[in-house]
């Protein structure tokens, strides 16, 4: 199989985008599922070329996510002591994640780690604040924005070449020091530890120009100390499908697959197992260029939502530059 030195490092700077898109979407905690409608886990972090190997050293990912979602007023979301209904959320979210592959083989496999760290603002506006401290009811409108910090999220992988299969294992970890509290509608921290760990799959013929990538990974919550509140585990697919038009440029498709497996639960769990599910599906274009002598990658996503559970639904779209050092 012929690969050239630029489709490698596009390779290594996308796998690591998606895999920094997976530490964002660590980031992004306003309104997707579990307590409050929000996951630890942002679906579509991970996309096409998830498993190839890279080139040895460092990188660094910057990506912009903008999300708008919302839920009907027959939909419930509790959040510490309130909950709330008729939910519309926006986000604006800035992710750095710095990427190091090392060269010297682990298990026969190519190693790295990376960090991700979000800054953004969230928007949160509710049509019917049912309840509030004390128990009391409460009627009417609220809304509240935060611009700040969120959590950080670390992640280590190895991946594995052979020939036009590639395969990779990784672990993610959730860091809670974002910004948080009980008391406000929009939160850019989950204020709980998080574990997610998968494998993913991508077919990738330089011959044909076609590739296929998919992820696969469950993720384990800590309990909320503030509501109380134990998110139950998650599953998510995430899968990116592209033709190579030429040694630079790619089109195709992304999508994903959300599904909590069990229910949330802890004294602050007042809906039940509330468990969540949502499906995502859109276009992707990616282009490799240069950055004076050093190689770079741009990447452009969206998704569109249905099928949603306990959980808003709507549009996301994703902005991805990498860069190699």
């Amino acid at each position: 199989m012929y690969r050239s030195r630029w489709f490698d490092r596009s390779l290594l700077t996308t796998k690591l985008l998606a895999l920094l898109c997976m530490a964002f979407m660590l980031a992004s905690q306003s309104a997707k599922a579990d307590e409050g409608g929000v996951s630890f886990w942002l679906p579509g972090q991970y996309g096409s070329l998830a498993a190839v190997p890279g080139e040895p050293g460092w990188s660094l990912a910057l990506i912009y996510y903008h999300a708008s979602v919302g839920a009907g007023g027959s939909k419930e979301f509790s959040r510490g002591e309130q909950l709330t209904a008729g939910l519309d959320v926006s986000e604006d979210l800035l992710i750095a994640m710095p990427t190091y592959v090392f060269s010297t083989p682990v298990l026969g496999g190519q190693a790295s780690v990376a960090i991700a760290a979000v800054y953004g603002n969230v928007g949160v506006d509710v049509n019917a604040l049912l309840s509030g401290p004390g128990g009391a009811v409460i009627s009417g409108s609220e809304t509240d924005s935060n611009t700040a910090f969120g959590d950080l999220f670390p992640t280590a992988s190895l991946r594995w070449n052979h020939g036009s299969n590639n395969t990779m294992v990784y672990t993610m970890l959730g860091v809670p020091v974002g910004s948080y509290d009980a008391e406000r509608l929009a939160n850019i921290g989950t204020n709980h530890w998080s574990v997610d760990a998968g494998g993913g799959y991508t077919y990738l013929n330089m011959k044909s120009g076609r590739e296929f990538s998919a992820t696969l990974g469950f993720t384990y919550n800590f309990e909320n100390p503030a509501t109380d509140y134990q998110n139950g585990i998650d599953s998510h697919l995430d899968w990116g499908a592209s033709q190579f038009l030429s040694e630079q440029l790619h089109l195709g498709l992304v999508g994903y697959f959300y599904y909590q497996l069990t229910g949330d639960s802890g004294k602050g769990a007042v809906l039940g197992d509330f468990k969540s599910k949502v499906n995502g599906i859109g276009p992707q274009l990616g282009y490799l260029f240069k950055m004076g002598e050093k190689d770079a990658y741009f990447n452009i996503k969206g998704y569109w939502e249905f099928g949603a559970e306990n959980r808003p639904e709507g549009w996301n779209g994703w902005l991805t530059l990498s860069m190699d050092f």
